[in-house]
């Protein structure tokens, strides 16, 4: 596959050393590697390198969804891959799914999740921030994934237009505050996840949900350990991102109906007929 102009490509020199970029004729960038002319990588093919001013070797890679959260312009922290992968596993997300997102931040959640739902399905993201959705919506064409999202600049607390959805997204600093809200969109037995960076938040949410309407409660958190993998010389890595966010997930049920109270010392049971 050919770099062509308008394309985005991965400018990678080493792995703490790597650039996303819009190629264009003209553009050349200036690094402490030297000046890197983007314009002549046009015609290129992906997997192919390049030289700096200083001979310093680039190579030209094309940029996952991964690259394009990763390289995003935010003003908000975003959610990274190893909670976004676990969230779209956990609620069954797929191609078809309608989603709603409330908390729409820099976008980089809703660029993810449009890139599992699509070609079939969409996302409905909500945010009362004018400047965010701005951001958001540079971030989704970036990313090529706009056209599976729509943006509204509206207060979720106010209700929203979505129904039927099969998962929903909070990412609020208080997600109880939309639980009726987001019962009212979701279908039944729907999938709901907060993104929730401390232990009070959790810990509100986790018995809001219980009251309205939704069970399957269950509270994780996430940790990715790097490996300086080199030979005869392989250990874990100095460097660790200790703490991202919790997630809260349950799923939709009826109102009011009688759920059975949750017994810690039964044993969880994994019996398939």
């Amino acid at each position: 596959m050919k770099i062509e102009e308008g394309s985005y490509v991965l400018l990678f020199h080493t792995s703490r050393k790597k650039w996303l970029t819009k190629v264009t004729p003209d553009k050349k960038m200036h690094t402490h590697l030297g000046i890197i002319d983007v314009g002549a990588t046009i015609g290129m093919e992906y997997g192919s390198l390049i030289r700096t001013t200083e001979g310093k070797v680039v190579f030209l890679i094309e940029p996952t969804i991964h690259d394009f959260i990763m390289k995003s312009e935010r003003r908000t922290q975003i959610v990274y891959p190893k909670d976004l992968g676990f969230i779209a596993a956990r609620t069954g997300m797929k191609n078809g799914s309608k989603v709603l997102e409330i908390g729409t931040g820099s976008g980089a959640t809703a660029t993810f999740f449009a890139s599992i739902v699509k070609p079939e399905g969409h996302v409905y993201t909500f945010d009362v921030n004018p400047d965010f959705m701005e951001i958001a919506k540079r971030n989704l064409e970036k990313a090529g994934v706009a056209k599976h999202v729509t943006l509204h600049h509206h207060d979720p607390h106010q209700g929203v237009d979505v129904r039927d959805a099969d998962v929903a997204i909070i990412d609020l600093g208080d997600p109880w505050t939309v639980l009726d809200v987001v019962h009212d969109a979701l279908k039944g037995s729907g999938a709901v996840v907060a993104i929730c960076p401390t232990m009070n938040q959790i810990e509100k949410t986790a018995t809001e949900l219980k009251k309205s309407g939704f069970v399957d409660v269950e509270t994780i958190e996430l940790l990715i350990r790097q490996m300086e993998a080199r030979e005869g010389m392989t250990r874990p890595s100095m460097r660790m991102i200790g703490h991202t966010t919790y997630l809260v997930f349950a799923r939709k049920v009826q109102k009011k109906a009688e759920v059975p109270a949750e017994d810690e010392s039964e044993v969880e049971s994994n019996d398939i007929e």
